[in-house]
């Protein structure tokens, strides 16, 4: 009877072993899916959020620094294929941007509104990959026009961002009717009114009431004040000297990265 039950009890062990492999095999497929999802809950930048899905402009949750922090941004969806990551955004000067070292390195205001991202976020978004920049600017006629750098990034060989001032590094102009504002400030580390980066004698930040990459001081200021247009003072208010000059202060800014 025993030996005669052995090959029955062969063919259980069998079944047994095969539905344990197909059973596992299930699981792992089950976990490589739920990692999959997980990874797409925390988008690095508006590319992610993107490929996630999400076609439309506005605000969301990316993840520059981990899962472990969320950060609110505007994403543009629409403008030259999309997939921008709004570091900058001002409108209404309805948001100061003057402000000291800590909120211009962390950030503030509101991704539904008028902010800056922070210059540590901007650091790890530009670390992990390269991309351009797009300075997007309106004034008070309705006029439009924008400026392009293929080559973005703050503080790209540093091992202490803080420490080398998240020095600006910009190249690849093109011009999409503003002209190039930007590059005098390339190679300048981030000054504000209570930290003095710059190489003027006196505190450009403090000067021109803003926080920016100045150099001595500016031809480019869109933390300046809001001003609202056209004015008296030299080289006051949302800047861009190259299609306003020096005595106006724009409408909007908007400062986006994309990826390469």
């Amino acid at each position: 009877m025993e030996a005669a039950g052995r090959p029955g009890h062969y063919i259980l062990l069998l079944l047994l072993v095969v539905l344990s492999s197909v059973g596992g095999q299930q699981s792992i497929k089950q976990n490589e899916d739920h990692l999959c999802a997980t990874s797409d809950q925390y988008p690095v930048d508006c590319e992610d959020v993107c490929d996630n899905g999400a076609a439309e402009s506005g605000p969301y949750v990316i993840y520059p620094a981990g899962p472990g922090i969320a950060v609110p941004v505007y994403c543009d969806m629409t403008t030259d294929g999309g997939k921008w990551t709004v570091v900058q955004k001002r409108f209404n000067g309805s948001l100061s941007f003057l402000r000291g070292w800590s909120d211009y390195k962390l950030g503030f205001g509101r991704a539904d509104g008028e902010y800056w991202l922070g210059l540590h976020y901007i650091y790890l978004l530009t670390l992990r990959n390269k991309y351009e920049l797009r300075v997007d600017l309106g004034d008070f006629d309705n006029n439009m026009t924008f400026a392009k750098y293929s080559d973005f990034a703050v503080s790209p060989y540093s091992i202490n961002p803080e420490e080398d001032g998240y020095t600006l590094h910009v190249d690849g102009f093109s011009d999409g009717g503003a002209g190039d504002s930007l590059s005098y400030h390339n190679g300048m580390k981030f000054s504000t009114y209570d930290s003095d980066r710059d190489v003027f004698l006196q505190n450009c930040a403090s000067l021109s009431s803003g926080g920016f990459w100045y150099r001595a001081c500016h031809l480019a200021n869109l933390n300046g004040p809001y001003l609202r247009g056209a004015h008296l003072s030299y080289g006051s208010g949302i800047i861009w000297s190259q299609w306003r000059g020096l005595y106006y202060s724009l409408k909007s800014t908007e400062m986006k990265i994309r990826r390469q």
